[in-house]
């Protein structure tokens, strides 16, 4: 593994295109919850809603360019993860991309 190469979310965006049971509701408190705009929470309220694997709220070209349009209100899974991390690096093997 070369932790030398730099782990940049905008350059990114794996975490967020690589499982559609990941980003899961869980510890946010309900005011949080009642801010993302409906279109981006799942049917059965329990996430994120996602096209395939992919979250409804990341915009861009996954490895390329990418970014979160509701970064301010997102759940505490995906605050959670951070660059570098296991779940990272789960990610961007699974998307092809460096690590």
């Amino acid at each position: 593994m070369n932790r030398s190469l730099p782990f940049d979310c905008q350059t990114c965006g794996a975490c967020c295109a690589h499982s559609a049971d990941w980003p899961r509701f869980s510890t946010e408190p309900e005011e949080r919850l009642d801010a993302l705009p409906p279109a981006f929470v799942s049917s059965d309220l329990s996430g994120m809603r996602c096209e395939d694997d992919r979250c409804s709220a990341l915009s861009g070209v996954v490895g390329e360019r990418t970014s979160c349009l509701v970064y301010a209100l997102r759940p505490d899974v995906c605050r959670a993860c951070m660059p570098g991390d296991p779940e990272c690096i789960t990610a961007r093997r699974a998307r092809g991309l460096p690590i």
